[in-house]
């Protein structure tokens, strides 16, 4: 699809994002719009969350501030063209410690909102933002989309529930629905105060104020994919939905070629003009039994039903991040 092409497709759809104003969500928002769709960002902006409003500056799109477990959805559902459906609870800590909030958000009020869009936009194509927690410590590397699933914590089981009811919803309802897995995602809006989102997060805050960041391990290999091509992922995945080699299918997403996180750790530094420093400590007791080792993925599934291929390599995204944020540090701290 041609530039022209895809701004033609986009053009006045309305599109709902749910946890919109978090990281992924307003990336995409602010992709969507820039293409003429209509957009409207549902997020609940939960202090312990990825959600900023900062992160909509400049978007033409209409934020409503609820929690997809109890606000009224029918108005919002009604007669929309495309979801993408980014919110979820993303603490691997804070599932284990409060497993029932967990189940309530990424599993039963998934069910709410199909239950509304069934009723209020029955021909919506549905994409869902789904995660790669779900194979827990891979058997085998690069992991493909038919890897076991033995998720390691209350989270991944959650997530997990509320993306297989999404494609129970093709199977009976034959509504198109595409499911990425996603891999560590970084950029531009990604959550910095801590660690809660990712690892790099912290790093990326750490290294702007001039301190010493953790490195958990160090020999684990991970891949990153910069949020543009995340965004670029997803419309892809929207616009090939209906499609019989697409409809109802997960795909695994992954980015640059994997790095151990003490290469990246350097990485991080070269990007910053060698200015950080970062210590290697043992994975905190409470985090080790829910590690999952080392990770990359085998997305060739994706590429092959889309032509999705990442544009912005490691050294180039993470150089981008850091200088977005030195202008904006005091947003995200």
């Amino acid at each position: 699809m041609t530039d022209a092409e895809r701004a033609a497709f986009w053009r006045g759809k309305r599109v709902l994002v749910t946890g919109g104003a978090g990281f992924l969500g307003s990336a995409l928002c602010h992709g969507l719009a820039r293409l003429g769709a209509r957009v409207t960002a549902i997020d609940a902006m939960m202090e312990e969350g990825g959600a900023n409003i900062a992160n909509l500056e400049g978007a033409s799109v209409l934020l409503v501030r609820g929690d997809i477990r109890d606000v009224e959805l029918h108005s919002l559902c009604q007669d929309v063209d495309v979801l993408f459906n980014m919110a979820a609870q993303t603490s691997h800590m804070g599932g284990q410690r409060d497993p029932v909030a967990d189940i309530a958000i990424n599993a039963v009020a998934q069910v709410r909102l199909i239950q509304v869009l069934r009723e209020a936009a029955p021909r919506a194509t549905v994409v869902h933002a789904s995660t790669r927690q779900f194979y827990g410590r891979p058997l085998r590397l690069p992991v493909d989309e038919l890897h076991p699933v033995q998720p390691p914590d209350a989270n991944g089981v959650s997530k997990f529930a509320g993306e297989q009811y999404w494609l129970l919803e093709q199977r009976v309802h034959g509504r198109p629905v595409v499911a990425l897995r996603l891999t560590n995602c970084y950029g531009p809006r990604l959550r910095i105060r801590d660690a809660k989102q990712t690892f790099l997060g912290i790093w990326l805050r750490r290294v702007l104020e001039g301190e010493t960041f953790e490195v958990w391990g160090g020999e684990q290999l991970r891949d990153l994919t910069y949020v543009d091509d995340v965004v670029q992922a997803f419309l892809l995945a929207a616009e090939v939905a209906p499609r019989p080699e697409a409809a109802g299918r997960v795909f695994n997403l992954g980015g640059s070629a994997p790095a151990s996180l003490i290469e990246l750790a350097e990485r991080l530094i070269a990007a910053n003009g060698g200015e950080g420093q970062y210590v290697v400590k043992s994975f905190p007791a409470d985090r080790a039994p829910i590690d999952i080792g080392s990770y990359h993925a085998d997305d060739r599934a994706f590429r092959a039903a889309t032509g999705w291929t990442p544009r912005v390599g490691l050294d180039e995204g993470l150089a981008r991040s850091l200088e977005w944020y030195r202008a904006r540090l005091a947003d995200y701290t």
